[in-house]
């Protein structure tokens, strides 16, 4: 993926080449500006390519494909819609009947846990609350896979700790297949079946690391020594 620029393009991405499994979950991590954003967008459709091309089941990816859910850093709430509106937001543009949609809604709401929320507004909502929003909002179409670009990247570390515990929660739940960048190397094992390691721009894969440890995962496994040795090998790679 190489950009417009003054001096003739600006490389993002360089021969960037992986498979990612049914029901998967990777997170791919690197230092700042190496591209990952910008591979979460080419793989969603959201950003064609230079060169290559994405494959989904085999076939092209198609840039309207229903399969895919995105959640970004900032939760992107429509501030004049409620929790409710906001999740089945994505149903109403596609003109589904709104009943239907009102009660996938409700159904995602009790399983990201804002039950008593339904009606609030986004600013009367934590940040951990919020994207719990956009996660869910995510999901009410039913998507095979879901793209996270640094979902909780704006929460304090606690809250942080509690989010990933519940999205191992949905993910378990719903079994779909995850690509999630982030930062946190911590966060990357502890939530991952693989991490990739990108290189500075133009981003290349340098590190394919499946992670072994056992699920379902706990905060205490960060103290393991497995854990220790995986944190010690991505820091290495990334450098």
């Amino acid at each position: 993926m190489t950009f417009p620029s003054p001096q003739g393009g600006l490389g993002a991405l360089d021969d960037v080449s992986f498979q990612v499994g049914r029901g998967e979950f990777v997170c791919v991590v690197g230092p700042s500006g190496c591209g990952k954003s910008t591979l979460l967008r080419v793989l969603g459709g959201l950003l064609p390519p230079t060169s290559g091309q994405v494959y989904l089941r085999g076939k092209p990816l198609d840039s309207s494909c229903g399969d895919i859910g995105i959640v970004f850093q900032k939760a992107n709430l429509m501030p004049w819609r409620t929790v409710l509106h906001n999740i089945t937001l994505p149903l109403e543009i596609q003109g589904l009947d709104g009943a239907l949609a009102r009660q996938r809604a409700a159904d995602l709401i009790r399983l990201v846990g804002l039950e008593d929320f339904e009606q609030n507004y986004p600013d009367e909502l934590s940040g951990g609350m919020a994207q719990r929003v956009a996660i869910a909002r995510a999901l009410i179409y039913d998507p095979e896979i879901l793209l996270l670009d640094e979902p909780f990247g704006s929460l304090d570390a606690l809250t942080r700790e509690r989010m990933n515990l519940e999205l191992l929660r949905i993910w378990r739940t719903h079994r779909k297949t995850v690509v999630m960048v982030t930062h946190n190397i911590q966060e990357a094992i502890f939530l991952a079946d693989r991490v990739i390691v990108m290189t500075v721009r133009p981003g290349q894969i340098t590190v394919n690391l499946p992670v072994t440890l056992p699920r379902p995962r706990s905060q205490d496994l960060i103290y393991s020594a497995a854990f220790t040795e995986l944190t010690r090998r991505i820091r290495e790679a990334i450098g």
